[in-house]
Parts: structure tokens; sequence; C-alpha cells
């Protein structure tokens, strides 16, 4: 199943600039999900972040892995209307940096959920190369 920015709207609570993912390509609702980000020059971060050579800031890519992982548990009949709020974040690492004109691939793969929590396993590439990682836990309400 894909899902364009306006479906994505519509499971998860987050509006421009915080929307940081552009689309689905592949979900499994409460197994996995695939999307992506294309990065561009007029991002927000742009003009501040290493304004000579721009490079995309960490926390926003574990964010973009965090709203696909969270589309991937409230795409769910279970969880439909609920939000995915971050409340822990391990394991990351940070492999290479990502810039405008990269496109973000985003996998995120749920290994834990009950009713008010779930967990996704996440890694970010760019041209096959992994770029980051992260396993993020999210309290889910009620």
């Amino acid at each position: 199943m894909e899902l364009n920015r306006d479906q994505i709207k519509a499971i998860i609570p987050h509006r421009e600039p915080f929307l940081l993912i552009d689309g689905i390509t592949e979900v499994t609702p409460l197994v996995s999900a695939i999307g992506f980000k294309d990065v561009t020059a007029n991002e927000f971060w742009v003009p501040g972040h290493f304004p000579s050579e721009p490079v995309m800031p960490g926390v926003l890519i574990i964010e973009s892995i965090a709203q696909v992982g969270a589309v991937c548990l409230l795409i769910a009949d279970q969880f439909k209307g609920k939000i995915a709020y971050f409340a822990k974040i391990e394991n990351v690492k940070f492999r290479k940096k990502v810039v405008p004109g990269d496109r973000l691939i985003l996998k995120a793969t749920l290994t834990q959920y009950r009713s008010s929590f779930g967990v996704a396993e996440g890694i970010a590439t760019v041209n096959g190369d992994v770029v980051a990682s992260a396993t993020c836990y999210f309290a889910i309400s009620q």
C-alpha cells in the first residue's frame, strides 16, 4: 500500500514544517513501513545548519524514521485516531551526512506494540548506504 502526503496527514498529526516524510511506498500495518523524504535546498533548516555546506540535522533524520514507524502503528484499526508520542530513543547511530539533493529512504519495523506503547527499529539510507539507525519507543495516546 502506498500513501501520499495527504493520506499520511490523515494518520499522523504532523504538519509542515514538521511533517518530515513525503510518501510511504510500502506499509504492512503493525509490521513494517518504508517511506521517503526528498531533501531539498528549500528545507527550513538549510539557512542555519552549516549554511556553507548544509547538512540535515541528525535529530530530524531520527524524527523522520519515527514518523514512518508511527504511520505503521497508527494505520491499524485499533490505533486509528490516536497519537504516538516519543517515549524514548535508543541505539542511535549516525554514519554519513545527508545533504540537499539526497533521497532519504526510511524503514521502520515494529518489534513490539500494546494498547499504550510501541517499539520500532528504524534505519535511514541514501543510495543504499545506511546514514542513521535508531530504536524508537512510542507512548500511544488513549
